[in-house]
């Protein structure tokens, strides 16, 4: 089936009936791949990832190894409760990899977004190539490629420049050792939520916010620095806090703090306070092709302004960002 092109007579998946329908197609399709091969997953713990670890358990059982990467650049306490899920509640068969310091020190003065992206693909590559070494047999890595990535890293004919490309497309070198399974590239989003249903995943983990693959790689503007992506953790932990508080957590399809390479003059304690800015994105779309800018309460702004200048080191401003999909990608980087 060519990937770049999704089938005009596929029916978008609205219902249980046809999400079972996909699935019993994509079980089928992956045993004929895979026969009795072992497959690698890299599992975040986002709705993709997860959605596709549970339809290949379905269909290969324990020849699924996922494996957790923390990266370094996941959200606070992140990967801990990655662990906590997969592992201790839902005994899967999953390793984790403390990679932190491997990709940070790859990525020290790398400013350039589209970089970033390729070298946090790439190292995603050789950290499941080693750990394939170290379980022996595996011959097949699975992703959670959907549509919207393919779509936004093909370079049209017209010479159009891609929008981005995403670690799990673009960033894929080619000498891979691998073959891929895809079982859910051709979804949107809203499509592999109904599909994680259908499998019988927790709400709370079909419906949990979309996270990019680089992770907060890409929220730390330009070159990434330790001390800002410490900030950057620490005040979109406090926004994801305040939303639950306020009942925004499940309105608003995606949110999150940014922070860019630039300070500006403030003050702390009657003295001079050179800070970064903190810059706040939410977001509501569909399909993760167009979004549209989701209205915050004031006094929600408010106090998640006042709760990040006075707890978090090094930010001085919080900004608010009202631009739709197009023309801003829902993403900054």
């Amino acid at each position: 089936m060519d990937t770049n092109k999704r089938p005009e007579t596929m029916e978008r998946i609205t219902t249980m009936e046809l999400a079972n329908a996909f699935i019993e197609e994509q079980v089928k399709a992956v045993r004929e791949q895979v026969g009795d091969g072992k497959v690698l997953l890299a599992l975040s713990g986002g709705v993709d990832s997860s959605v596709v670890a549970a339809l290949l358990v379905k269909a290969i059982g324990k020849q699924l190894v996922c494996v957790h990467v923390n990266h370094g650049l996941m959200r606070k306490n992140e990967s801990e409760q990655v662990v906590e899920i997969f592992r201790n509640q839902l005994d899967a068969n999953l390793v984790y990899v403390d990679a932190t310091d491997r990709f940070l020190d790859l990525l020290a003065g790398v400013s350039d977004p589209e970089q970033k992206r390729k070298i946090i693909g790439k190292e995603f590559i050789e950290v499941f190539a080693d750990e394939a070494r170290r379980l022996e047999g595996i011959e097949f890595l699975a992703q959670g490629t959907i549509y919207p990535d393919i779509l936004e890293s093909i370079k049209q004919a017209e010479g159009k420049k891609a929008v981005k490309s995403h670690h799990n497309v673009g960033g894929l070198p080619e000498d891979l050792a691998f073959a891929l399974v895809e079982p859910i590239k051709l979804l949107f989003k809203d499509e592999v939520r109904v599909v994680g249903e259908a499998l019988g995943l927790p709400h709370a983990m079909v419906y949990r916010q979309p996270f990019p693959g680089p992770g907060l790689g890409v929220r730390c503007l330009g070159a990434i620095t330790r001390d800002r992506l410490h900030a950057l953790r620490e005040a979109d932990a406090i926004l994801r806090e305040e939303f639950d508080t306020c009942g925004l957590a499940e309105k608003v399809w995606q949110y999150f703090v940014v922070i860019p390479d630039i300070k500006s003059v403030g003050v702390k304690d009657e003295s001079r306070y050179e800070g970064w800015p903190a810059i706040i994105r939410a977001v509501n779309t569909t399909d993760a092709m167009s979004a549209t800018i989701e209205e915050i309460p004031y006094a929600v702004l408010h106090k998640i302004t006042n709760r990040i200048t006075q707890e978090v080191d090094g930010i001085n401003r919080v900004l608010y960002d009202l631009t739709p999909k197009p023309i801003g990608t829902i993403e900054w980087e």
